[in-house]
C-alpha cells in the first residue's frame, strides 16, 4: 500500500475536515519520528494516516471496525497492531517501537492542534512546550484529550516528555499550513 492508497480509504470513512486533519498530523509526527529512529518512513506515514479511519463511521467499534476492514485489504500485521493499540482501552500491548510511537503522538497532536487554535493567531510557529505544558494543566481545555496517556507515551517511547513536544511540534510545523495552523 502506498499514501495515496491510504489516503482513498481515509477519505472513503472520513469526511470531517478536522479528523482528516487530525490524521495529516498524525502521519507527518510518524513520518518525522520514522526518518529519526531510521525506520520505513512511508510505513509509518500510512499508519499514523490510517489509524483513526474508522472513527467517524464506527465510533462505538473504533479500532476494532478499522482494522478488520484493513485486514481484508491485507494491511500487514504489525500496522494492524499499532492501529489497536493507540487505543489504550483495546489492551492491545505496545511493543513495537511503531505502535509505541503511535501511541505517543496520537494524543499529543490533537492537544498541540487545540494549542495553536486558541492563540489570537493561530499560527503553530507561535506555540512553544511552555503553553502546551500550562494549557495540560487546564483540564476543562480539551478535556477530552487524556492527559496521562500522553505522558505514558512518551515515555514508552523513552523520550523525555519536553522534548518530545518539541520533536512533534517541529513535525507538524512542516505541514502547518495544511492543518490550518498557519494563517
Amino acid at each position: 500500500m502506498d499514501r495515496d492508497d491510504a489516503l482513498k480509504i481515509l477519505k472513503e470513512y472520513t469526511k470531517g475536515e478536522s479528523l482528516l486533519k487530525h490524521a495529516y498530523a498524525v502521519e507527518a509526527a510518524m513520518r518525522a519520528y520514522a526518518q529519526k529512529f531510521d525506520e520505513d518512513v512511508e510505513r509509518w506515514g500510512i499508519t499514523g494516516l490510517l489509524h483513526d479511519f474508522d472513527y467517524e463511521a464506527f465510533p462505538e467499534d473504533h479500532p476494532y471496525k478499522g482494522t478488520k476492514i484493513l485486514k481484508e485489504k491485507n494491511i500487514d500485521d504489525d500496522i494492524l497492531t499499532a492501529i489497536m493499540g493507540h487505543a489504550a482501552y483495546t489492551g492491545v500491548v505496545r511493543e513495537s517501537l511503531m505502535a509505541k510511537t503511535l501511541f505517543a503522538v496520537d494524543e499529543l497532536c490533537g492537544f498541540i492542534t487545540a494549542v495553536t487554535l486558541v492563540r489570537p493567531t493561530k499560527a503553530l510557529s507561535e506555540v512553544k512546550v511552555k503553553s502546551v505544558k500550562k494549557k495540560m494543566k487546564d483540564k476543562r481545555f480539551a478535556a477530552k484529550v487524556n492527559r496521562e496517556e500522553m505522558l505514558q507515551g512518551a515515555e514508552e517511547l523513552g523520550v523525555e516528555f519536553d522534548v518530545h513536544v518539541a520533536f512533534v511540534v517541529n513535525a507538524l510545523s512542516g505541514i502547518a499550513g495544511e492543518l490550518g495552523l498557519n494563517p
